[in-house]
């Protein structure tokens, strides 16, 4: 076996034995559960498949996967569809591949990736519920719950950013992130082993979203102190609210998740 090789398997059980552990920690799958996956066919969205799967074989229940790809007909983006269903074909789970059109006036506001994202997302919905599927798995890592807690302190003034569970449509829908602990260098380094397909056309407008500016912002915050990731996401989880101001109380809206187009 090939030194890349093996530093491939092992790669890939370190980050399975991860979701194994969020999957089992959080009660993210449980036993006749039907999950449907987005897959992308980025990075994140592949490797999240390809763990739920291998997870799939350890656990002592059963639980049905499914995987759905959402292009948008009128983006300028092209994925090989036919790389997708052969890899869904290789992990023996049923691929939907689903088209869209997106229309990017509608909100002259919102950034043009929201508007995708949203789009693409509601029709991952719309086919777990043609499919009875209970819970949707999205492949956000822990660098994108960084990333969305700073962007909704800086653009929404709130604090809040990607659980690891969220009930959704009155309890219809759990939406599911099992790879949200896992550091995206971890994924970036599996992916270079493992030599994925990348997206044959990218998407135009790459690069334009606030996400994009953060992603620096977070950069410079590495040069201010190396464990400033980790420090923030541990903060989601160590806030001292006796120790904050006390402003005008006001009725809550549920926080949006700011610019988040899974595009990885």
């Amino acid at each position: 076996m090939k030194d890349k090789e093996k530093k491939r398997i092992k790669q890939f059980e370190k980050i399975s034995r991860k979701v194994g552990k969020m999957l089992n920690e959080h009660q993210l799958v449980e036993a006749g559960d039907k999950v449907l996956v987005g897959l992308s066919g980025g990075k994140d969205s592949m490797i999240l498949l390809e763990a739920l799967a291998d997870r799939r074989r350890h656990l002592p229940f059963d639980f049905q996967l499914f995987a759905v790809h959402v292009s948008a007909s009128n983006i300028g983006y092209e994925m090989d569809t036919g790389y997708l269903v052969e890899f869904c074909a290789e992990l023996n789970i049923p691929l939907y591949l689903e088209e869209i059109e997106v229309d990017l006036t509608v909100d002259p506001k919102k950034a043009p990736c929201f508007i995708c994202s949203w789009n693409r997302r509601k029709r991952i919905f719309e086919l777990s519920k043609e499919l009875d599927c209970n819970k949707v798995a999205l492949g956000h890592h822990k660098d994108d719950a960084i990333q969305t807690v700073l962007m909704n302190m800086i653009f929404h003034g709130s604090i809040s950013s990607l659980p690891q569970k969220l009930s959704m449509f009155e309890g219809r829908i759990n939406l599911i992130r099992p790879l949200l602990f896992i550091p995206e260098k971890e994924l970036t380094y599996y992916a270079t082993l493992r030599s994925f397909k990348k997206q044959e056309k990218s998407c135009p407008y790459d690069d334009t979203t606030k996400r994009e500016s953060i992603k620096e912002v977070i950069r410079q915050m590495d040069r201010l102190n190396r464990n400033a990731r980790r420090n923030i996401f541990q903060a989601m989880d160590n806030i001292y609210e006796e120790y904050l101001p006390e402003l005008k109380k006001k009725e809550r809206n549920t926080p949006e998740e700011t610019d988040l187009d899974n595009s990885q």
